[in-house]
Formats: structure tokens, C-alpha cells, sequence
């Protein structure tokens, strides 16, 4: 177990015997040194290359572990070291607008056009989809569209303009289909309102204030970072990862996938979304960003195919995915996010202050299941094989 384990242990000990909650601390679900060890294993598998995992508890990080290297032959991952959030970035984005409504300089229901973005949609869309219906992916076009003219640098005001020529796929507001290159027009939205960029206005306004030291936006700034980790894919007929260059394409569209960070900033992001930052985002604030919008379709038969329904009645609220979570369907929020060499996720329950954070940097999939193991433990619920360590995948 690592120095920054033993240190964050310490410093919760001595805060639970200062405020006299000793006793609460000491009937903590999780089992910290079975989680350590069960990672360590994981980190043994050459696809997974580095991941690093953090937990929160009570409103309080608990646990913040990497574990393999930064590349090949690299550096240890530490609790510092940076990774692509990729969609991730989306609840960022849609934090930074609830900010902006509690300030009274806009409003969930003011229509897409009202800020003079590029994007345009079938039908005049624009005209009448609203703030809301663009951070909950309900503005009628097919999923993911347009997210290959970005992959073949494409600039992403043009390709939001030529959205507007796509077939409806229907009405703004009555289906949910999964969008990158037209969500991200939320960051000309924060740009005509404060005139500033939209990268500007999240670090003065929550990366600074969550004391998020490492967060930031852009290849440059990953590659300026002490310690970042380098991007790898494993493909069936690959013996082992292949080292990757970083893609630029997604930095582009900020909103939806520009975001860097370590774990411990993704730590101290999921810390405000349960409510440890009040001044930074209020009760309201959260309880409008995590409030489900929409039913998904697609997310639930996939989640249902996956992981047996564990996670249910799945829902998209404002940059954020709401669950039912385990047989007793207790509410969870969470993300997770993909982009070429690059993984991450985020579960937590808003009403226990607990959830877990992870980030690694390949495609493979064993560490989806971390969240599963230590929300079971938390919730005090069977255990399971959830990261395959112990089954045989074939």
C-alpha cells in the first residue's frame, strides 16, 4: 500500500477523533486493503497497462491508488498523474452552465439560438431546443453525428452547421440520442454570455475553487504535466497494447471531451457533485443537474446485457447518467468516457457522500467493474468478480 494510501488513512482518522465520529469511521464498508490488492492483480494484466483509482466516503477521499506505468516501460501511475477524461468533460460542462443559471445569467429553458452558436438542426431545430434539451442529448439527430468528419479534422462550427441538413430522427426534446461534436456548442454558449472561453470560465470558476491543481484543457497542457499517461489500444490479435499517438480530435469540442486531470482532481470534482462544496455548487444546483431528464433506451439494454441489471431504469439527466443501483434500486449518478487509448468513469450516491472515480490509459474493459466492487462494498452487499480477476474470460 502506497505513502498517499497510508497518509489519506491518517488524516481521516484524526479528523473522525477530532470531531468525535470515531466510532462511525471504524464500521466503514469498504475493505480498503482488499481493494489495494484486488487492483495491484488487475494492474498485473499487460492490456490494462496504468489505471489509477480513487474513492470517496462519507464526503471525504479515502482512497487514491495508481497502479501500472504511464507508458511501456514508464513511469509509475501516482495518484497525480494525469489522463484524458474524455466524456467525462460533459458533466463538467453542464456544471459550469448550472453555475451560470444560479447566477441568473441564463436559464435551462432559453432556446439554443438565443446565444448565436453554430449549431443548426433539422427543421430550425435550434430555434426551439432549448439549453436543457442540449445538455440531455434531446435535440433530434442521430446519435453521434458528425463525430467522424471530426475524426478526420474537420472544424467543429462547420460541422455543426451542416447538422441542420441531417433527417430528424425526431421531434427536439422527445428522444434521447448521444451527442459530441453538437453537445459542445454549450462552450459558445458560456463564451457569448461571459465573453471569455468557455476553458477560461471552468478553471476560474471550478477548478481553481475545488483546488483541482491538476485539470486543465489540451494536448499541450497533458504533455506539460509532470506525470501523464500515455495513451495504448489492444486489439484480439495484438500479444500486447500498442503505444498510441495522443488524437487532437476531441480536445476541439471542450464541452464534450477536452478535459485533463489526475485522479485526485476527479476525486475532489465527484467530493462537490455530493454536495462537500456548497459555496462552489449549491443544493439546487445539484439536485437540477442530477435530475433525470429522460429514459435511455440503448444505455439500459446495454448496461442489462453487460452487467445483469445491476444498474437500472437507466436515465440522462444534465451531462450526467442517473441508476437504479442493485436489487434495492438505491439512486446513483455517474458518467463514463472513452477516447482512443484512454477510459474513465465516475459512480457515486449523492445521499451517502460515497462513489468511486477511476481513469486508465487503454481500451480495456476489466476496470469497468472496479465501480461495481466498491459500490457493492459500500452498499454492504454480496461480493462479486465484477473486475473478471478470478474468471475466465476465454
Amino acid at each position: 500500500m502506497s505513502l498517499i494510501r497510508l497518509c489519506l488513512f491518517v488524516t481521516l482518522v484524526v479528523y473522525f477523533a477530532a470531531s468525535g465520529a470515531l466510532a462511525s469511521a471504524q464500521t466503514t464498508q469498504v475493505d480498503y486493503q482488499k481493494l489495494d490488492r484486488r487492483l495491484s492483480r488487475m494492474a498485473e494484466d499487460p492490456a490494462v497497462v496504468g489505471l489509477a483509482v480513487a474513492v470517496i466516503e462519507d464526503g471525504e477521499i479515502t482512497f487514491a491508488e495508481g497502479y501500472g506505468v504511464t507508458r511501456l516501460g514508464g513511469d509509475a501511475v501516482t495518484a497525480d498523474t494525469v489522463f484524458r477524461w474524455a466524456s467525462l468533460s460533459k458533466g463538467v460542462a453542464s456544471t459550469a452552465i448550472g453555475k451560470m443559471v444560479a447566477g441568473g445569467e441564463l436559464s435551462l429553458s432559453d432556446t439554443i439560438s438565443k446565444f448565436q452558436t453554430s449549431l443548426r438542426l433539422p427543421m430550425g431545430g435550434e430555434k426551439v431546443g432549448t439549453l436543457e434539451d442540449l445538455l440531455a442529448h434531446k435535440i433530434g439527430i442521430v446519435p453521434n453525428a458528425y463525430d467522424t468528419r471530426l475524426e478526420d479534422g474537420g472544424d467543429p462550427s462547420e460541422i455543426r452547421k451542416a447538422l441542420g441538413k441531417l433527417k430528424r430522427t425526431c421531434p427536439v426534446g422527445d428522444c434521447h440520442t448521444y451527442q459530441n461534436v453538437a453537445f459542445d456548442a454549450v462552450s459558445e454558449v458560456v463564451a457569448s454570455v461571459r465573453g471569455i472561453s468557455f476553458e477560461e470560465f471552468v478553471v476560474a470558476e471550478l477548478f481553481e475553487p475545488l483546488e483541482m491543481r491538476d485539470a486543465s484543457f489540451g494536448l499541450e497542457a497533458l504533455r506539460q504535466s509532470l506525470s501523464w499517461a500515455e495513451p495504448h489500444r489492444k486489439r484480439r490479435s495484438d500479444p500486447r497494447p500498442v503505444r498510441r499517438t495522443v488524437n487532437h480530435s476531441y480536445y476541439r469540442v471542450p464541452a464534450a471531451g477536452g478535459v485533463n486531470g489526475s485522479i485526485l482532481d476527479l476525486a475532489r470534482f465527484a467530493q462537490a457533485q455530493m454536495g462537500a462544496q456548497p459555496d462552489v455548487l449549491t443544493p439546487d444546483t445539484l439536485t437540477e443537474l442530477h435530475t433525470p431528464r429522460i429514459y435511455t433506451r440503448r444505455e439500459q439494454s446495454s448496461m442489462s446485457r453487460r452487467f445483469g441489471g445491476h444498474l437500472r431504469d437507466a436515465r440522462y439527466a444534465l451531462g450526467w447518467r442517473v441508476y437504479k443501483y442493485g436489487a434495492p434500486g438505491y439512486r446513483v449518478v455517474g458518467h463514463r468516457g472513452a477516447v482512443d487509448g484512454y477510459r474513465s468513469l465516475i459512480l457515486f450516491d449523492p445521499a451517502r457522500k460515497s462513489g468511486v472515480v477511476a481513469l486508465w490509459n487503454s481500451n480495456a474493459r476489466t476496470p469497468v467493474g472496479v465501480q461495481f466492487e466498491v459500490m457493492d462494498m459500500i452498499y454492504g452487499l454480496e461480493a462479486k468478480d465484477w473486475m473478471q480477476l478470478d474468471t475466465d474470460r476465454g
